[in-house]
């Protein structure tokens, strides 16, 4: 699915939430509702992206690929460990997207300059820019609506219910990737030249408040705030020394019209009585099976369509937070069988064909078989031993 597909979808999805408000499905009180909801959350995917891309061109994901690489003294198997750690904390962060679309090239790139195949690389940065979103607010859309349900933009709250979780997705999916690409990475690599800084003022600036916006997105404040403050401080910086970087395609517009279509579209199946039908499907209760329940109908949901809508569909249904955190990790670690599943995921196969990597559908969709279910599964257990 490509940017002009997505916007498209957009569009006709707010067309149908028109109809919606036009024939009283949707009344105006719940349109601005939704709206008064979505726009802190789309204005923080705008902002965070742009800070990610404005990095990116600065060269600070390169820098800190370098430095990995240095750590790792020419040991392949350590400079593979160390970019699964990279991965899950850029999607922490900095959002699955990030990872999908702007840490792919970085590690193909240091791959490649140390002579490595690069596919067990790149396949670190598709599953555990989903598997790893399950660990912070701001690591996932899902996640962002998930705490505006909880009502809180406090972390501590959110890791308590999920932390676990979270731990548990992303070390069952570390250990099936080392099961089956650590056998790949050969015992040494050659040492390559260090890179070459373009302009190393602007680089240390987006570093610096790059790196000042981590913490600030865990301190309760809501996210989008810090994030439009590290944007706007960027875009100023790259308006004097790098004018040319900056370009309208940096604005995730297309999600933006996509996200609010959907919202819309999922209010008017809500006001035809979807929920309903929903909770038959999803049951109740917060015993283990029940449990697992919920995050499989999510997970499957999302394969067969897209997380973020298998998500909003859903979320209304839950009922309580350990039963949200389940409808979490099946929509956050389950959709790695189907493409469209994740639109990081579509994402990250762009940037690979972008950079001649060529991994076939097939192939991601036999190791999603194998981690997907694996994930969704251990990763539950955590809730229901907590109650």
């Amino acid at each position: 699915m490509d940017a002009v597909k997505l916007a498209v979808i957009g569009i006709v999805l707010l067309v149908a939430g028109g109809v919606g408000l036009l024939t009283g499905v949707l009344t105006t009180d719940d349109a601005l509702t939704i709206a008064d909801r979505v726009w802190p959350i789309l204005l923080f995917v705008v902002a965070v992206t742009i800070v990610a891309e404005l990095a990116s061109s600065a060269g600070v994901f390169d820098a800190v690929a370098a430095v990995l690489a240095r750590v790792a003294r020419g040991r392949a198997r350590v400079l593979w460990a160390l970019t699964v750690v990279l991965a899950v904390f850029v999607t922490a962060f900095l959002s699955l997207d990030t990872t999908a679309v702007l840490l792919t090239p970085v590690v193909i790139a240091l791959a490649r300059r140390h002579r490595l195949d690069p596919v067990p690389f790149v396949f670190v940065t598709v599953v555990l820019a989903n598997t790893a979103s399950l660990a912070l607010p701001v690591s996932n859309l899902t996640n962002l609506l998930a705490a505006d349900v909880l009502g809180t933009h406090d972390p501590l709250p959110f890791l308590a219910l999920v932390g676990a979780s979270a731990l548990v997705a992303a070390l069952v999916s570390i250990a099936v990737l080392a099961v089956v690409f650590l056998r790949r990475v050969p015992a040494r690599f050659s040492e390559a030249p260090p890179l070459r800084t373009v302009d190393r003022p602007l680089l240390v600036v987006s570093a610096v408040v790059t790196a000042l916006l981590l913490p600030a997105l865990v301190i309760g404040l809501p996210p989008w705030i810090p994030a439009t403050v590290a944007a706007v401080v960027l875009v100023i910086v790259f308006s004097v020394r790098a004018r040319r970087t900056l370009r309208l395609q940096m604005v995730p517009w297309q999600l933006v019209v996509f996200a609010s279509g959907l919202f819309l579209a999922v209010g008017v199946l809500e006001g035809l009585g979807s929920q309903a039908l929903l909770a038959n499907v999803v049951g109740s209760g917060e015993d283990l099976f029940s449990l697992w329940q919920v995050a499989g109908v999510g997970a499957l949901a999302a394969n067969i369509g897209n997380n973020l809508p298998a998500y909003l569909a859903l979320e209304s249904t839950a009922g309580s937070p350990a039963r949200l955190a389940a409808l979490l990790i099946g929509v956050n670690a389950g959709p790695l069988i189907t493409p469209w599943a994740s639109l990081a995921t579509l994402l990250w196969h762009d940037r690979l064909r972008s950079q001649g990597v060529e991994i076939s559908w097939r192939r991601f969709i036999l190791l999603g078989c194998l981690i997907g279910p694996l994930t969704v599964a251990a990763a539950v257990v955590p809730l229901a031993l907590r109650g």
